[in-house]
């Protein structure tokens, strides 16, 4: 599943009689499950394809069809991924139409032709009409997938769909008029270069004109990659993801904290289990520290909330648990910082500044390797609009009584060191730290902002938003690149540079100017994102762990539903990489593979750097589900 491009091939068009009676008994067989004549169906469209073929029927090179304004040939997925499933035709001969219209269900009197002249603009959104067949948004969600070579786009709308145009010009036609909906329906402007110059700003234009990107960029890194010390990942078709460990947890497991020493944490619904790490994942179950354990008023608090954000600290022998105001709320006002040691809660910290009470939605590292520092005090906070530093240190040197914290006027308050209150409407949602401490923000509206290690006032670069927000961001330790996350796509960022000098440097150093690389998408196919499920969305998507400098990134792992997805990093980052041939606008990348789980992924992270082993290209992939939690190496095996 996911990656091969086996599924990819249709039955070419033609208008031979003999050719269409074919078709037609082979979509009668697709649609007769358990009849003998299944068995003599071909089992995959390339049989179909040499058996056409053998028939050495004659094609026509003028299709009477195509002197039709927006006809096309309609495919259709079934079988999911099961050994039958297939691509079969719904319409020889159908038309498409792009329309306005102000509801999704609605019929054609709510809608408004593509091609009709008025004055006025009506409100609403354009959407996707073939026949009486699809009705469909246009956007990211459907997914659309486009293959040149075959003037084929693929698409998802409640089902796997492939449209087969019949000229290369109507092919080119349909991807321009699906692009300038699409930028509508995100941007709610029209598709000008003038909106667009808006939209994305001067510096930023390729974004919008990939075709015009510098993509040098990505070449070099590809070079210095490869160069780089035990970093290059050997790109084979066999290599295979081997399970080694599997541990049954507590139960109720939300999040995963991974360990760079000698142990991992299950955060669960009641409390928090010890795991050991290992060179082939992790495994054992160690001490479980209980929320409600310990004696302390504070850690009773614990019971009614379950943290849905941890942190370890201090050579990961503390952990800093976060949990929100209410069920279905990010925001919080204070945390519990707890003593894994003595497997007790040690303080309750509370957020302010200034004598208010404040909120955070989102706390993390000062920088990728700090929470290996044995004296480390400090953390980094986010809200929707405020970007701070946090310090642990009494300013009065008093240590809390926990005997005395049960009012609120005696949990202490966390030092605001550091940080900047902006105005209303930058909608903060997820941020990450490099190596160095420098900071990126993903936000509401897709911006994504490198701050500094020296300023969080004003960010160095601010890339322009795609449309959709960004729900987490991750960089890699030397900050050259960044992936964020959106619900139905990764969008791959390089940060480096060349100033006018002609020193390279990256985006969180100096301001980037308009010699800029577009960035990269990574996707699924639109059979796998049918498959992983209409309301399961793209998650915490990650590299692989390195806290070392020269050390490279090798993977990207991104969790939707119960799938686990992994994308080779170098493989991304290739410009001759074949996902990337004959493709329009941004490049996506559909190579990637897929591990299925029972139920619902909560996380899937690669384990530190310091695991991997000589037989493996990369450290371990642990992928935790509420119920337990599963442990895999990149197996070279043939």
């Amino acid at each position: 599943m996911g990656g091969a491009h086996s599924r990819d091939g249709l039955l070419e068009s033609s208008d031979s009689e003999q050719e269409e009676e074919e078709n037609e008994q082979i979509y009668e067989d697709a649609s007769e499950g358990g009849s003998e004549k299944r068995v003599k169906t071909p089992s995959s469209l390339d049989d179909v394809e040499a058996k056409l073929k053998a028939l050495k029927l004659k094609y026509s090179s003028n299709n009477h069809n195509a002197n039709v304004k927006n006809a096309v040939k309609l495919y259709l997925h079934i079988g999911g991924n099961s050994p039958a499933a297939k691509w079969v035709i719904s319409e020889k001969f159908i038309t498409y139409s792009f329309v306005k219209t102000r509801r999704l269900d609605g019929d054609d009197d709510d809608d408004e032709e593509d091609d009709e002249e008025d004055d006025e603009v009506e409100e609403g959104f354009w959407i996707l009409k073939i026949g009486s067949k699809i009705r469909s948004k246009v956007g990211p969600d459907m997914q659309l997938k486009t293959l040149a070579d075959q003037r084929r786009g693929d698409f998802v709308a409640k089902g796997v769909w492939a449209l087969k145009f019949f000229t290369e010009q109507d092919y080119n036609a349909f991807l321009v008029q699906f692009q300038s909906c699409t930028f509508e329906n995100t941007h709610g402007f029209e598709a000008t270069d003038e909106n667009k110059l808006k939209i994305y700003g001067k510096d930023f234009i390729v974004w919008a004109k990939p075709e015009a990107a510098d993509d040098s960029m990505w070449e070099d890194a590809d070079d210095s990659f490869s160069k780089s010390p035990g970093s290059a990942t050997p790109v084979r078709a066999n290599q295979d993801l081997k399970e080694e460990f599997e541990e049954a947890a507590n139960g109720g497991i939300q999040s995963l904290a991974l360990g760079a020493l000698d142990n991992s944490f299950l955060v669960s619904n009641n409390g928090i289990q010890v795991v050991k790490n290992f060179a082939h994942g992790i495994q054992g179950k160690g001490a479980f520290v209980n929320f409600g354990g310990g004696g302390s008023s504070s850690s009773s608090n614990l019971v009614h909330s379950t943290p849905k954000k941890t942190l370890l600290m201090k050579a990961e022998t503390n952990m800093l648990l976060m949990s929100p105001l209410a069920e279905g709320k990010l925001h919080s006002t204070g945390l519990h910082q707890l003593d894994i040691e003595t497997g007790k809660v040690v303080t309750e910290w509370r957020f302010g500044k200034d004598g208010t009470e404040i909120t955070m939605r989102d706390i993390t590292n000062d920088s990728k390797g700090s929470q290996l520092d044995p004296v480390g005090s400090t953390f980094l906070g986010l809200d929707d609009n405020r970007l701070c530093r946090w310090d642990m240190r009494d300013r009065h040197g008093i240590v809390q009584n926990l005997a005395d914290s049960n009012s609120n006027m005696n949990t202490p308050v966390l030092n605001w060191a550091q940080g900047h209150q902006f105005s209303r409407g930058t909608n903060f949602q997820c941020f990450a730290t490099t190596g160095d401490g420098s900071v990126v923000v993903g936000s509401l509206d897709g911006k994504i902002r490198l701050y500094s290690i020296n300023s969080m006032r004003m960010a160095k670069t601010a890339f322009p938003g795609l449309g959709s927000p960004v729900t987490h961001v991750d960089v890699t330790f030397d900050g050259k690149w960044i992936v964020g996350t959106t619900d139905t796509y990764l969008v791959v960022i390089c940060t480096v540079f060349t100033d006018k000098d002609g020193k390279t440097k990256n985006g969180f150093a100096g301001r980037m100017g308009n010699r800029i690389a577009a960035p990269r998408l990574l996707k699924l196919t639109p059979l796998d994102s049918h498959l992983a499920g209409v309301n399961n969305k793209f998650h915490n998507a990650q590299f692989s762990w390195v806290t070392e400098n020269g050390r490279q990134e090798r993977h990207i792992v991104a969790t939707v539903g119960k799938f686990s997805v992994i994308w080779n990093f170098q493989q991304v980052k290739d410009g001759s990489h074949e996902c990337y041939r004959s493709q329009q606008g941004l490049k996506s990348c559909y190579c990637y593979k897929i591990v299925l789980r029972d139920d619902s992924i909560v996380e899937s992270r690669f384990m530190h750097d310091k695991f991997a082993v000589t037989d493996s290209p990369e450290a371990p992939l642990v992928i935790a589900t509420p119920m337990k939690v599963s442990s895999f190496s990149m197996s070279n095996r043939r």
